[in-house]
């Protein structure tokens, strides 16, 4: 389904996945030549990790290998430069979080500064610059980064308060990419931390339904939902232009969701599927 096009980043490298990045460059190679390729965006590296990169990736040919730059705010700058030192690597978004000490405005003129791509994600802080970061993003054209999970229980955003993170993006008209606890395609507890964990499909009719001009209430329930069957009817229901404004989340496994879309009857069997 061209809905799931390129939604899945490779974040292998980062936790709870951890992954060498000397078996995770070579997986994510093996990943975009499979049958459900299509499904897979850019390689997800830190700026910290680059020098290691530029040895694994050096026997690869020139701009073929195509990342998201995570970097702070402060080091954005040098760190598309060093990026940009490594002929393999061709950076097609940068992610970047506010310091503390930071305000929105200051951050998106720096960031503004580096670069004027379109595949800019600033993350969305949980306290009170988040309304002012929306309209500063929404003015420059760059899109957020939304927190859905973490390490512990309390980086697990409630339903209520994703659900109006994700209308004010829509609203402002803002897209927005996913960080984090997306584990599995529907809303669930998991079994070995007890956390409550957001479902990515109901991310994706969330905000189908929120571009349709739905209430926080509403939105609120469609993450809630923990039936699959209601959840692969509402995604039947998508349509391919929710992707302007969900663009993708990073997944510290590819195999997992894309066997999760095949069981639930989403992907045909492409060659190369999970069994």
């Amino acid at each position: 389904m061209n809905v799931f096009r390129g939604l899945l980043d490779d974040a292998a490298i980062f936790p709870p996945g951890d992954l060498p990045l000397d078996q995770a460059v070579p997986a994510h190679l093996s990943h975009r030549q499979a049958g459900y390729g299509e499904l897979v965006g850019p390689f997800v590296v830190g700026a910290a990790a680059l020098d290691e990169l530029a040895r694994v990736v050096d026997v690869l040919r020139p701009g073929c290998f195509e990342v998201s730059l995570v970097a702070p705010v402060p080091a954005l700058g040098e760190a598309l430069d060093r990026a940009a030192a490594i002929p393999a690597v061709r950076v097609v978004a940068v992610e970047v979080a506010l310091p503390e000490d930071m305000s929105a405005g200051e951050a998106v003129d720096v960031v503004g500064h580096h670069t004027d791509s379109p595949g800019v994600f600033v993350e969305l802080p949980r306290d009170q610059r988040r309304g002012q970061l929306l309209a500063a993003l929404a003015e420059v054209g760059f899109a957020a980064k939304l927190r859905t999970g973490g390490m512990s229980a309390d980086a697990h955003p409630s339903e209520k308060e994703l659900a109006s993170v994700v209308v004010a993006t829509v609203r402002a008209g803002v897209p927005f990419k996913a960080t984090a606890g997306l584990h599995h395609a529907v809303r669930n507890t998991d079994r070995a931390t007890g956390f409550e964990q957001h479902g990515f499909l109901n991310l994706l009719v969330a905000t189908a339904a929120a571009r349709r001009g739905a209430q926080p209430a509403e939105v609120a329930r469609l993450l809630a939902e923990r039936d699959p069957a209601r959840v692969v009817a509402g995604v039947r229901h998508v349509d391919a232009s929710v992707r302007r404004w969900f663009r993708s989340f990073g997944t510290c496994s590819i195999i997992e969701p894309v066997g999760e879309l095949a069981e639930l009857g989403l992907l045909a069997e492409p060659a190369g599927a999970p069994a």
